[in-house]
């Protein structure tokens, strides 16, 4: 068996404390999975941000 090593790429960042919350994320994130790009929002507690970020695998 092969061991593999996951990374996230930070796509872009968005405040949490946005009006319109997490919507601007999910949004940007959408427009990425449109063009291709397996991205997704996650929560950064520590900066207070909404993240896109996109999984990619070394081997």
């Amino acid at each position: 068996m092969t061991a593999t090593a996951q990374h996230r790429t930070v796509l872009e960042r968005f405040p949490a404390g946005h009006p319109r919350g997490s919507w601007p994320a999910d949004e940007y994130a959408a427009a990425q999975r449109a063009q291709g790009t397996d991205a997704h929002v996650v929560m950064d507690l520590v900066t207070d941000q909404f993240l896109v970020v996109t999984d990619t695998t070394n081997r």
